[in-house]
């Protein structure tokens, strides 16, 4: 075999199911190039044949980030300006691998859609995340370097200043969404962080709408609001926080009216249930149908070791109640559990969680 051959023998051990034209952007040659060679080699013995293989059904598909958080924990006092004693670690990130990872802990098939270099970073990345869910849709580029996140937090685990490194994911383009609709197509639900660029996230938004599929939206930061589709309409859950909702609605949240009238602004805007998160002031959410808003306060006097993660917490806890059926006051309950259990671990995504072990724990703080 020569070089291209062996490649694509490769490609085909680690995925045989995988499609031609997966097989073409993997190897960076056309489709039918790709066929040619599968023609040879299957001629020549080497291939000898390809299984129908049902797709998978009722998977939780997350679209996004896919991270290397670099943590820097610093021992006293901030000082702007100069250097600050800090222990470092170094965890697996990214709002979308978060998500997929919390989700896979509570025993959801998951799929995660995400762009990634073939580099050190990413390695580390795919063995930790593996057992929870299904890698065979990231796009690896052999010239990219995968996402990185860095923070800066102090002593009591409040966040100072963060540095994102996110190139890669202006690969994960609208043409490759298109590529994996199938996927799309069968999904039980769609959640996509704001990596995604515009006209991605505008993308795989009419995709839900055309084959019915619930959609969430979890934007990263006031500024990847800007990568938001112009209309939410068709989203099930648009779940945000205080900053980013002031962003979208242009309402300035001071009071509980304000924290009311954004929520309904995004209501209005097209989305089924829309949440407004505000930290130790609780959670505001809305539901369209009814038109109803509900408040709920946080949960009380938990110790803080580290907010990174907590925000993806809340959102898989909320749409892990969501795909079992419960009402949206529930949904939200298993969210701030998650998240406040997340808050008092050093963990991204806590180790202990399970399906079982979030029923437990959500009695207890009832």
């Amino acid at each position: 075999m020569n070089e291209k051959e062996q490649q694509l023998m490769s490609l085909i051990r680690q995925n045989p199911y995988c499609s031609q034209q997966e097989l073409a952007d993997g190897l960076g040659l056309s489709r039918p190039a790709v066929a040619n060679l599968i023609s040879s080699l299957t001629k020549r013995g080497y291939i000898a044949g390809r299984a129908y293989v049902l797709a998978p059904e009722d998977e939780i598909i997350c679209i996004g980030g896919a991270n290397v958080d670099r943590k820097f924990h610093v021992t006293g006092p901030v000082a702007p300006g100069t250097s600050n004693p800090a222990e470092l670690s170094v965890t697996i990130g990214g709002v979308a691998r978060n998500i997929a990872e919390n989700l896979g802990r509570l025993d959801h098939p998951v799929r995660l859609i995400t762009t990634a270099g073939k580099d050190a970073d990413w390695d580390l990345i795919a063995a930790h995340s593996a057992p929870f869910m299904d890698l065979t849709s990231v796009r690896l580029l052999p010239d990219a370097s995968t996402g990185s996140y860095s923070a800066v937090l102090d002593s009591h685990g409040e966040l100072v200043i963060a540095m994102a490194v996110m190139d890669v994911y202006e690969s994960l383009d609208s043409d490759y969404i298109a590529s994996l609709e199938r996927h799309l197509a069968r999904a039980k639900m769609i959640v996509i962080d704001l990596n995604v660029a515009k006209e991605t996230a505008e993308a795989i938004r009419v995709a839900a709408l055309r084959h019915q599929v619930p959609l969430a939206i979890v934007p990263v930061s006031g500024p990847k609001m800007a990568h938001l589709p112009d209309s939410l309409e068709g989203l099930t859950w648009f779940i945000c926080n205080e900053d980013e909702a002031e962003t979208l609605t242009g309402v300035t949240i001071q009071s509980d009216e304000d924290w009311k009238a954004a929520v309904t602004a995004l209501l209005d805007s097209g989305t089924e249930h829309a949440i407004i998160t505000r930290g130790k002031k609780g959670i505001m959410a809305g539901d369209r149908s009814t038109r109803t808003l509900h408040h709920h306060a946080a949960i009380p006097d938990v110790s803080v070791e580290d907010v990174t993660g907590a925000g993806d917490a809340f959102v898989s806890g909320v749409l892990h109640a969501a795909v079992m059926g419960r009402t949206l006051n529930d949904a939200i309950s298993y969210g701030l559990v998650n998240a406040a259990k997340t808050l008092a671990s050093t963990y991204t995504v806590r180790p202990e969680l399970t399906a079982n072990e979030l029923e437990k724990e959500l009695e207890e703080f009832k």
